[in-house]
């Protein structure tokens, strides 16, 4: 790309799953991990390294929050990683005799992954994140600790956890993080003071909360924090509510298993095609959908990007955003369209960057008082807070009890100068429970009785040991915490001191409150 180009483009990824580790294999449970870390987080990775090698920087932003890196770095999951792509290779072999080209494509394919992932992952994905942050590559967000949906928590919680995160962050990968993936881009007024007391310079919301002007980032209401919001009208062309190229008839389909191996021996073919009248997956035909719809895509962004400078008199920006685990996992062709797109699109033109990028590019333009959002349903809180979903209600309420329990024992606690491992544990279960992915879980009937079940558990942790601590029974409630903690060693350094109030009353740093449900006191 020779000449100025027409504006500029960003690609933002978000990988995150909730902690999986030691909680059920199959079919939710660890084995999600090992999926998705087979199938998207390595070829995503090795996309990015073969553009990387050609010269390529600034490729995308890449969101990978705290709770999934604890998992991508700990040496059990590493171990049974390697099982896993081991027994997928075993898998292609069984195949042979039913499917003999699907046998053979997955028997490479695992082979392959087997070698990337005891060249480049044995040491964790840290080492490979820094790598690719470090070469510029991509700019690395991040996020507070296990997912939780801020907007709902006690502005302590709230603090404590997004504090938690960056500094596991910066413990991992070299540095704190200046821009975060807001979990579920929850957004209520008031949260970019958190922001800004801790580092953060920007983050994203969904194209409604920015009325759909997205072409420029905006510095939140009084703050120097900036907002990206998501471009829907380009976004949506790859995935949607209803739609997205991930649906063309000749993708591999994702819902069509052979039942004797687990492997997907077909194609799309048509969205009313029952799975046994599917045909066969064609590579060659997989790969010219591959071209067809990154051409597409790149014409969709160039044609974007040329009205929006036509109408506002000077380049703009297009965010684009999704989960990681689409590109490879949910949409196997998912990477190889990634690598077709940030080729093509300097060559059509258009600057490829990452959100830091788009604000060292002069994108950052008048401020902006945005509302109550997210990326959901409703781009509203529905899906989490309960308003709209009588589903998660009881899941909602067990939620502000659990952060409530945990106020309380750190403010019951006497105070010590050392670390309380019974508090620390305390302050785990506390987190896990208030993971976002719970309720919008069980409100999408996507396994919702493992949610259900884990957020049940992580609860109870909570009532047992705020129960027992202030009874006096600090033993038991030691012994019943290292018993927790050795299941879910997930943050070593969440410190629970962290939610201790602050000398002035916690005043100072105590955000606006939304009229709305729930608070950011």
């Amino acid at each position: 790309m020779t000449a100025e180009p027409v504006g500029s483009f960003c690609l933002v990824l978000h990988s995150h799953l909730p902690w999986l580790l030691r909680h059920g294999a199959w079919p939710v449970g660890e084995d999600w991990l090992y999926q998705a870390w087979a199938h998207s987080y390595l070829p995503v990775v090795e996309t990015l390294d073969r553009l990387a090698a050609h010269g390529h920087r600034d490729l995308l932003t890449l969101g990978v929050t705290p709770v999934l890196a604890a998992q991508l770095d700990h040496p059990a999951a590493l171990r049974a990683m390697h099982t896993w792509l081991a027994d997928w290779q075993l898998r292609a072999h069984e195949a042979h005799r039913t499917h003999p080209a699907l046998a053979t494509r997955e028997h490479r394919a695992a082979a392959h992954a087997l070698e990337v992932f005891e060249r480049d992952w044995r040491h964790g994905g840290s080492p490979v994140l820094r790598r690719l942050a470090d070469d510029g590559v991509v700019e690395l967000l991040g996020g507070p600790a296990t997912h939780p949906f801020a907007p709902l928590l006690p502005g302590r919680v709230r603090r404590f956890l997004l504090d938690a995160g960056l500094r596991d962050h910066a413990l991992r990968l070299g540095r704190r993080p200046r821009g975060i993936w807001a979990p579920e881009c929850g957004y209520a007024p008031g949260l970019e003071q958190d922001y800004a007391a801790a580092g953060v310079e920007r983050f994203l919301v969904d194209g409604p909360a920015m009325r759909g002007d997205t072409a420029a980032a905006r510095p939140v209401d009084g703050t120097d924090v900036v907002a990206f919001g998501r471009d829907l009208e380009v976004t949506y062309r790859v995935w949607s509510p209803r739609a997205g190229y991930p649906g063309g008839p000749d993708y591999r389909d994702f819902h069509t298993f052979d039942h004797g191996t687990g492997l997907k021996p077909a194609r799309v073919t048509g969205r009313r095609v029952a799975p046994q009248d599917k045909k066969p997956y064609d590579p060659a035909r997989a790969a010219a959908a591959v071209a067809r719809d990154a051409a597409d895509f790149v014409a969709v962004v160039r044609a974007r990007l040329d009205d929006l400078r036509r109408r506002r008199g000077r380049p703009g920006v297009v965010v684009s955003a999704f989960d990681t685990e689409l590109f490879g996992h949910w949409w196997h062709e998912g990477p190889d369209w990634l690598a077709a797109v940030l080729t093509a699109l300097p060559a059509a033109g258009v600057r490829v960057t990452t959100l830091r990028g788009a604000v060292e590019a002069g994108h950052v333009r008048e401020p902006v008082v945005l509302p109550a959002s997210s990326w959901g349903s409703g781009k509203d809180w529905r899906v989490w807070d309960g308003a709209g979903e009588p589903a998660v209600r009881d899941m909602v309420a067990d939620n502000a009890e659990v952060a409530r329990r945990l106020l309380a024992a750190v403010d019951g606690a006497a105070p010590t100068a050392g670390r309380d491992a019974t508090l620390d544990a305390l302050a785990t279960q506390a987190a896990l429970a208030l993971s976002s992915d719970w309720a919008f879980m069980v409100t999408k009937d996507s396994a919702a009785h493992y949610a259900r079940r884990r957020a049940a558990e992580h609860r109870d942790r909570v009532r047992e040991l705020t129960d027992l601590l202030p009874a006096g029974r600090h033993a038991e409630a030691g012994a019943r915490a290292a018993a927790f903690a050795a299941q879910d060693d997930v943050f070593g350094r969440l410190d629970a001191r962290g939610l201790r109030r602050h000398p002035s009353g916690d005043h100072r740093r105590t955000a606006p409150t939304y009229s709305g449900v729930g608070s950011l006191a």
